[in-house]
């Protein structure tokens, strides 16, 4: 694989609840992470005192965080809604040559700041609300239109 351009990772935001993802604009930085909670089962029968830990349990999270310049007045009040109307829209991340993560985000901290002689700047960061779906980046480039809500194959939910 390639080396990837970070201007590439991208952070969409469903703008009507109906599917319609725009790329929040003015971004410079972006990040996804992924997390999941530990089980330990260990006891004191656990070989040689290791822990050990129970597979497929324990909950698992995302968030999203971005940061940049204003851009785009329709991305910025739409967030800004959201946040302020406790509302909770999907979110796409495109990961480039690796796939799109979509699924239910809360934003749960919007920042603002600006300096007397530069720019006006914003920070956002969101937290999985519920099951996340992925579609590798392979499945996009061989059949894409089965991906943009036309009623095609569904992306398969995120299971490891």
């Amino acid at each position: 694989m390639a080396v990837q351009s970070g201007k590439d990772l991208l952070i969409k935001m469903d703008m009507t609840g109906g599917g319609q993802f725009e790329t929040i604009a003015g971004l410079r930085a972006t990040r996804i992470s992924f997390n999941a909670e530990t089980v330990d089962v260990t006891s004191l029968s656990s070989t040689g005192g290791w822990r050990e830990l129970l597979a497929g349990a324990g909950v698992k999270a995302a968030s999203i965080s971005g940061s940049g310049v204003f851009r785009d007045e329709a991305t910025d009040e739409r967030a800004r809604a959201v946040f302020f109307n406790g509302e909770i829209p999907a979110f796409q991340v495109v990961i480039p040559d690796f796939g799109t993560v979509e699924g239910p985000f809360q934003i749960t901290g919007i920042e603002y700041a600006g300096s007397y002689n530069g720019e006006a700047t914003y920070e956002l960061s969101m937290a999985s609300a519920g099951a996340l779906d992925f579609v590798a980046a392979t499945a996009l480039a061989l059949a894409p239109q089965d991906y943009v809500g036309d009623g095609g194959d569904q992306p398969q939910p995120i299971t490891e």
